[in-house]
C-alpha cells in the first residue's frame, strides 16, 4: 500500500462561483424539494463559462453546506432510516460540508441558471457546475446529449469501441 503524498492533507482554499436563490430557508428533509425550481446566480465575470451549457439536460451542482455545523461519522439516514456512515448518506453534516445534486436545467438567462431538483437552501454558496452525461455516468449507449460531431465525444466513442 502506498503512502499519501505530502500535499494530500493540506488545506484547500475554494471560493464560490455563485449562490442559490429559492424559497427554502431551512435545511429540512422534504421530498418536494426535488420538484421545485431554484436559480443559481453565477458571478458575472464567470458567465462566459456557461457557453453551451444548454447542450445538457442535467447538471451536477457542487455546493457548500454553509449552515451545517459539525458531523457524526455514523448516523441514521433521513431518506430510509438506516444507520450508515456519513459517506454512505446524503447528510449535510459532513467533514467538508460539500453537497452534490443532479438537477434538471430548465433555462439560462445571462448569469442565472433556472434548475429543478436542487436540495440546497436559499443563499447556499455554489462551488462548481458540471454537465451530467448519462451515457458516461450510467454507461448507457442509448442516450447521449452530445452530438457525434463533438471531437471529445468522438474520442470517447473511439476508446469505447477499442475496449469492446
Amino acid at each position: 500500500m502506498s503512502e499519501a503524498p505530502e500535499t494530500a492533507f493540506e488545506a484547500i482554499e475554494m471560493f464560490p462561483i455563485g449562490y442559490v436563490e429559492n424559497d427554502y430557508l431551512e435545511a429540512v428533509y422534504d421530498e418536494e424539494v426535488y420538484q421545485k425550481v431554484s436559480k443559481i446566480v453565477l458571478k458575472k465575470e464567470l458567465v462566459e463559462g456557461l457557453y453551451r451549457i444548454e447542450d445538457f439536460e442535467k447538471l451536477y451542482i457542487l455546493f457548500y453546506f454553509s449552515e451545517s455545523k459539525g458531523y457524526e461519522l455514523i448516523h441514521r439516514r433521513r431518506y430510509d432510516g438506516k444507520i450508515s456512515g456519513v459517506f454512505a448518506s446524503r447528510s449535510p453534516f459532513r467533514p467538508n460540508r460539500i453537497g452534490l445534486t443532479v438537477v434538471e436545467l430548465l433555462k439560462v438567462e445571462d448569469n442565472v441558471l433556472h434548475i429543478k431538483g436542487l436540495d440546497a437552501i436559499n443563499g447556499t454558496p455554489v462551488l462548481d457546475i458540471k454537465p451530467y452525461i448519462k451515457n458516461i455516468e450510467e454507461n448507457d449507449e442509448e442516450s447521449n446529449p452530445i452530438e457525434v460531431s463533438n471531437p471529445k465525444k468522438q474520442k470517447y466513442e473511439n476508446i469505447r469501441t477499442r475496449k469492446n
